[in-house]
């Protein structure tokens, strides 16, 4: 196995690789109307990527901000003004270029909430919190039972759905991949997709 022509080719794959990229992202496109947000600016260039298929399966973008110890209440409600915005700017983007059934959004944070305000009007992390899905082939409406804020555990939301399970239903419903090794087990699907 010749080392230098492998390195040589994985060099020449990622010049052509960036130059592809950059073509897209700063090609003249009708994107649709985006919001002038650094969320949507992310979904823009993703959709872009999308729709010039890129060749990548996952695309990843984060919207930072929701660590909200104090003065939650405005921080949280512009901070889902800007995620709604995005992201329906983003699939409207998709549909009108007829690749939306080919696209998953899958919303997440690494930590939830805690049911009690603290001094400083905000709240400290928690355990449980939501995870949405988007998309032309998800089926519409929630999954699992509603959070009760007035039962809760320790201060904390109680878990209706282990979120292994939302992963383990993407990992091999939609990206048709074996979940178990990654996820370390086996979790039953949800009823989270189309027929």
């Amino acid at each position: 196995y010749d080392v230098t022509a492998f390195v040589r080719r994985s060099a020449l794959d990622a010049y052509t690789t960036a130059e592809r990229f950059k073509d897209v992202a700063h090609a003249a496109s009708s994107d649709g109307k985006y919001p002038s947000t650094k969320l949507a600016d992310r979904l823009r260039l993703i959709a872009r990527l999308i729709k010039a298929d890129f060749g990548t399966r996952v695309y990843y973008s984060i919207q930072s901000g929701y660590d909200t110890h104090y003065l939650q209440l405005p921080a949280h409600a512009d901070l889902l003004r800007e995620l709604s915005g995005a992201l329906k700017a983003f699939l409207d983007d998709l549909a009108s270029a007829n690749v939306a059934d080919r696209v998953l959004v899958l919303c997440f944070s690494e930590f939830g909430r805690r049911v009690e305000e603290n001094a400083s009007l905000g709240t400290d992390h928690g355990t449980a919190g939501p995870v949405f899905l988007a998309g032309a082939r998800v089926q519409p409406g929630l999954v699992g039972a509603t959070a009760s804020l007035l039962d809760h555990q320790d201060g904390d939301l109680r878990m209706s759905i282990d979120f292994r399970r939302v992963y383990a239903t993407v990992l091999e419903q939609w990206l048709s991949l074996a979940a178990g090794s990654a996820l370390n087990g086996s979790f039953d699907p949800l009823p989270v997709f189309r027929a």
